[in-house]
């Protein structure tokens, strides 16, 4: 078996694109042995035990800025979580090394360097993240869902920076039916349009309480919507089910949802936007104000520019911006189109797959 590392995590963002990876990997040559190394605090705890692929979480943790004292914590897990990879490599070396971004992306990374293993990277958003930018250096490739992002890398080649957009699970072939879909969800098959309602893995509490109001004061006529709460708020909305309205903490298979959808309400993050574009959907992004150097703005406004989706800041998004941008696009079947059509435009559904056939091809070539 080949062993390729697998490291980032945090947040979905960083995760799922690693996991589209490794499995478009297995695919295209059984061979190849992912192995994912993570952080105790991600989102990984709880997705990579499904996985399916040997994994590693580490006790790695931010800086912490307003609670400096806290930072032994940082430098004690550090330590730690070195000699960990250590031990790992040591072992089993890999080949290749992926970061997808967070902190174990940046520890794996930096033992990567000092030790001459191979690295490749994947950035996810218009404007990368401190780890993509230090490390784009000494990467083999680095692949990048939006092809703004090359501005803030400094590649040791122009060839390096790979424009594959973002790799995701691509929707299924052929699409399934959106009649069939609409009545899957109780829905009238040909009447009517579907709003998805969509706030991340974890939801957004300030895009449910604008949809709750939105919702109490009387929806368009014949819109019908999905909306996804998030676990934590769940049973705050759920009285928000209706004849027209579907409250869920969370949607998996989320395709279920993307297959009835004419439009969605959701935030800027890298695969949130991918998998809308895939799939087609035009989007009115609100950003998450608190992001990491708010890239989700700074992805809201590239595929705003781009005509791919309509940018909403979330300071803005009231009940009254809410209904006025909805009932606008509704109203404007040319205006919807024209966003979808941007919306494929972006689109790169097999990104997963031509990123994992560069990998292979800089393995053979080592």
């Amino acid at each position: 078996m080949t062993r390729v590392i697998f490291a980032g995590g945090g947040t979905g963002g960083h995760l799922y694109p690693g996991l589209a990876i490794a499995r478009a990997l297995v695919r295209e040559r059984p061979s190849i042995e992912p192995m994912f190394i993570g952080a105790r605090r991600g989102i990984e705890r709880d997705v990579l035990p499904t996985s399916g692929f040997p994994f590693v979480l580490l006790d790695l943790h931010p800086l912490y800025r307003p609670a400096f004292w806290n930072n032994w914590r940082t430098a004690r897990g550090a330590v730690s979580a070195w000699r960990e990879i250590s031990r790992i490599v040591r072992r089993d070396p890999p080949v290749l090394v992926v970061g997808t971004g967070g902190y174990a992306a940046g520890m794996m990374l930096s033992y990567s360097v000092l030790h001459h293993i191979p690295i490749v990277q994947q950035a996810g958003d218009s404007y990368p993240g401190i780890t993509a930018r230090y490390f784009s250096r000494w990467s083999r490739e680095i692949y990048l869902n939006f092809p703004e992002a090359a501005r803030a890398l400094s590649a040791h080649h122009p060839g390096a920076l790979v424009d594959t957009g973002a790799p995701i699970e691509p929707p299924p072939e052929p699409r399934p039916d959106k009649r069939a879909a609409r009545a899957r969800w109780g829905f009238p098959a040909d009447d009517g349009r579907v709003l998805l309602i969509y706030g991340g893995s974890q939801g957004s509490l300030a895009i449910n309480r604008v949809v709750a109001e939105w919702i109490e004061h009387g929806l368009p006529d014949g819109l019908h919507v999905i909306w996804a709460t998030g676990r934590a708020t769940y049973d705050q909305f759920k009285n928000c089910e209706g004849p027209r309205v579907r409250v869920r903490e969370y949607l998996a298979p989320i395709a279920e949802a993307y297959a009835a959808t004419d439009l969605a309400v959701a935030r800027a993050g890298a695969m949130t936007t991918a998998e809308l574009f895939a799939w087609g959907i035009p989007a009115i992004l609100v950003p998450l104000p608190t992001a990491a150097a708010d890239h989700q703005t700074a992805n809201a406004a590239t595929l705003e520019q781009a005509g791919a989706a309509v940018h909403v800041p979330q300071s803005a998004l009231t009940v009254e911006r809410l209904d006025a941008t909805v009932r606008r696009l509704l109203d404007s079947p040319v205006e919807l189109r024209r966003l979808a059509e941007g919306a494929a435009a972006r689109a790169r559904p097999n990104a997963a797959a031509v990123i994992a056939r560069r990998i292979l091809a800089l393995i053979d070539a080592a």
